[in-house]
């Protein structure tokens, strides 16, 4: 996990295991990152810029990794040391918006005027500062010049998609297959790049991450379409909670489906991309990178 799972200090008289259960229920939801973290800010003692105020009159320097579309530092690991304008409103809202099952203590701290995080006027912040040293963009980035370096050019669609994984798949597929057919908008060979944070809803009992779902969309809108491949992948090394970062796609990758008689949409339906990707052994396995910039897709077009 990140930061906000890595620094928990539950408000009021949650327990730890009741906020686990909040923020197990928000990640099936389907919930955007930010709402997950507002939801997590308001639950904390820590979050939301509570660690920079019990650090006052201290000089507190927060040096972030940005795993968040956008790179907003109030939502990096729930931004411990950084002024958050959102609200405990705003953290109910968003737990009745997705109707996530809240625990009597979790109720009765968010309506409590305690459980109201650090907001911008505080004092704290004049001796505060930020710096955000790794960007999914510079991810990116790299790898742009890592293909171009390669003789095929690269192109950067975004390093802040958000939306339901399968959905985001689409549109990515749709694109390929423009490029591939008609050579525009980009001309072949290439290779298109994007980040962000795409979301699951989960509604199926199977295996796999938003990365893993993402490809899986891809793969079934693809139907082996000749000279496109595929990779998708979360930078940290661990796609959802499995032991593989992602999964790649080749045209030969629809043939062995096909001969196993895989049928793509049963596994999206069950949320079971990575036994999918399993059973044709294109699992993605990297082990820990160490860093997390989010993440990382790349569709190949010859």
């Amino acid at each position: 996990g990140g930061g906000s799972a890595l620094l928990s200090l539950p408000g009021g008289d949650i327990s730890l295991a009741e906020k686990q259960q909040i923020n197990k229920a928000l990640l099936k939801s389907g919930a955007a990152i930010d709402e997950m973290n507002c939801v997590r800010k308001h639950l904390s003692s820590i979050k939301g810029g509570r660690l920079a105020k019990a650090a006052y009159p201290a000089r507190v320097v927060s040096l972030a990794i940005s795993d968040v579309p956008g790179d907003d530092i109030s939502v990096i690991a729930s931004g411990p040391t950084v002024p958050d304008t959102t609200t405990r409103f705003d953290a109910m809202a968003i737990l009745e918006r997705y109707q996530i099952e809240t625990p009597r203590s979790a109720f009765e701290w968010l309506n409590n005027p305690e459980s109201e995080t650090v907001k911008p006027d505080d004092v704290c912040w004049k001796n505060a500062e930020h710096h955000i040293i790794a960007t999914p963009m510079s991810a990116l980035e790299s790898a742009a010049a890592e293909a171009e370096g390669l003789g095929i050019p690269a192109y950067l669609l975004s390093d802040c998609i958000e939306g339901e994984a399968r959905d985001v798949a689409k549109v990515h597929a749709a694109l390929a297959k423009q490029v591939a057919n008609h050579k525009h908008p980009f001309a072949t060979p290439c290779v298109i790049l994007s980040g962000g944070e795409t979301t699951v809803t989960v509604k199926g009992n199977g295996r796999g991450g938003r990365n893993c779902e993402f490809l899986l969309s891809l793969y079934n809108e693809l139907k082996g379409q000749d000279n496109i491949f595929a990779l998708a992948a979360d930078t940290d090394g661990i796609d959802g909670v499995e032991d593989n970062a992602g999964a790649w796609i080749t045209p030969q990758t629809w043939q062995q489906g096909s001969s196993l008689s895989l049928k793509a949409q049963d596994y999206l339906d069950a949320n079971n991309s990575y036994d999918f990707f399993k059973q044709v052994d294109v699992l993605l396995t990297t082990g820990p990178t160490l860093t997390n910039v989010n993440d990382f897709r790349a569709i190949l077009i010859l």
